[in-house]
């Protein structure tokens, strides 16, 4: 047996071992403590909750208590009545307060963007429609403007050319050069040339 000495020394593989498993350890225990504080922050956050809610419950809403004759229990239904309508008129009055904030917060961002020189472009939709459709949705119903383009084009005559009327004389290439092949097309040819 050799004696190595990185084994045999403190930071020899062994120690390396021992130090990695002492750090997961620590590791573990410090997760597994996080955890445990945690769990006891939620559960006090949860019980401060349930005190708040039963103290707003006992200022906002006292204990219902049911009069035995039908008089007191007309003005009792009176009352209820009552509160129900000022939280309508409450909650309306913040629902449109709500609704003012949001719009002026709109337009601030878009004033804000519009000094940045950035413009958001607003996302678009691809739309299948003909131009008579749509000078149809720009102008109204009223205007009829028909936008067919081809019934705005001029007919052209397209006029017939010499070199045109040669090649439609001349007809299939084959048959033409079947018929100066030979003697009879180059006597042919002798004869048109001297004419």
């Amino acid at each position: 047996m050799e004696n190595k000495p990185w084994t045999n020394s403190p930071k020899g593989s062994g120690y390396l071992m021992k130090k990695r498993r002492a750090a997961t350890a620590r590791r573990q225990h410090l997760k597994s403590a996080m955890l445990q504080l945690a769990v006891t922050e939620i559960e006090k956050e949860a019980a401060a909750k349930e005190v708040e809610k039963q103290n707003y419950l006992a200022e906002h809403c006292p204990p219902l208590s049911l009069p035995g004759s039908m008089q007191e229990l007309q003005e009792l239904c009176k009352k209820l009545h009552a509160k129900i309508d000022s939280v309508d008129e409450e909650r309306y009055d913040t629902e449109v307060k709500l609704q003012k904030t949001t719009k002026e917060l709109e337009d601030l961002s878009q004033k804000l963007f519009d000094l940045r020189g950035k413009f958001k472009r607003p996302p678009l939709r691809r739309v299948r429609m003909s131009a008579d459709a749509m000078l149809r949705a720009l102008l109204g119903s009223k205007h009829k403007v028909c936008m067919d383009l081809r019934a705005n084009l001029k007919q052209v005559k397209k006029e017939d050319t010499e070199k045109e009327k040669d090649l439609r004389d001349v007809g299939d290439w084959r048959k033409n050069i079947e018929e100066k092949s030979g003697m009879e097309g180059r006597k042919k040819m002798f004869e048109a040339g001297e004419s």
